[in-house]
């Protein structure tokens, strides 16, 4: 499924809009994807709730603008004592021109620090097109990502490349993410997506259990008695969303389960820019309650 395209007019009005008021920006997206206000006086919901914690306290929380910043949150991952769950660093780079290609393995991933889908994943050094990757991290770079969403937590960000060791399979397949959802350092459950190597992706959540929970759309539409085969290492993976979501009343962490063990992805405090329409309302609710 394609996602709807934003045109660059209406991109740039929110851009500008974001550096003049966050708050009126974060309305008006909000009135745009909900056909009403956000309610941040008394929010309820957990889009709501987190709309106002991005606008009243994420952008001067330097713990959480340091866990946004994909380079900078190694540290927090490190004083958690969860290192060994981070991807091996090879390089950290200030501009795409200063990368040394032929220094880097034949595998690698690599992306910018200050937001997301800024990433290469390079399966063959020798089949990279590198002029066309640095213009395209060149043009990456020179994007002001909070603004359009008012993420504040990104804004202050000093942008760095960084390149880690690849973590795909023997045979080249990406590892599968879990997204857990957690609320004051507990991971209530985590979500998995499923069938994208078919081109028919779908996300079912599930407890810590990995049972199935009928919370969205492609759960309660899964036929009686869905069940997808337990991960391993899933316990020590919950466990170490808890560990990392310690002290915030709501993030999203992203892990990955590979043939080593648990590795980090990222921690994401506004989950679709706290703009999700595809959560069911009595879910957002259920959610926002948590917090």
């Amino acid at each position: 499924m394609k996602k709807k395209k934003i045109s660059k007019a209406s991109k740039a009005f929110y851009i500008a809009l974001s550096y003049l008021s966050p708050r009126l920006n974060t309305k008006l997206l909000f009135l745009k994807k909900f056909g009403r206000f956000p309610d941040l006086k008394d929010p309820k919901t957990l889009n709501e709730k987190i709309l106002k914690l991005k606008l009243e306290t994420y952008g001067r929380d330097p713990l959480v603008r340091q866990c946004a910043d994909k380079y900078c949150v190694r540290e927090y991952i490190d004083n958690c004592g969860l290192e060994h769950c981070l991807n091996k660093l090879i390089a950290v780079y200030d501009t795409p021109e200063e990368i040394e290609w032929d220094k880097l393995p034949e595998q690698f991933a690599m992306k910018w620090n200050f937001g997301c889908g800024y990433n290469i994943i390079c399966q063959s050094k020798k089949e990279l097109d590198i002029p066309a990757t640095v213009e395209k991290l060149r043009k990456w770079g020179k994007e002001p990502f909070w603004a359009y969403f008012s993420e504040l937590q990104y804004r202050k960000i000093e942008k760095k490349i960084i390149v880690e060791e690849y973590i795909g399979g023997s045979d080249g397949s990406l590892p599968e993410d879990y997204k857990f959802y957690c609320f004051h350092g507990k991971a209530y459950c985590v979500m998995v997506c499923a069938g994208r190597e078919e081109g028919w992706p779908k996300f079912y959540f599930f407890d810590r259990d990995f049972k199935l929970m009928r919370i969205n759309r492609d759960s309660k539409n899964a036929p009686e008695g869905f069940a997808l085969p337990r991960p391993a290492g899933l316990e020590e993976a919950f466990q170490t969303a808890d560990r990392l979501s310690e002290g915030f009343p709501f993030v999203r962490v992203d892990l990955y389960l590979t043939e080593q063990g648990v590795r980090f992805g990222e921690m994401t405090f506004t989950p679709a820019a706290a703009l999700d329409n595809k959560r069911l309302p009595e879910t957002d609710l259920l959610f926002g309650s948590m917090m």
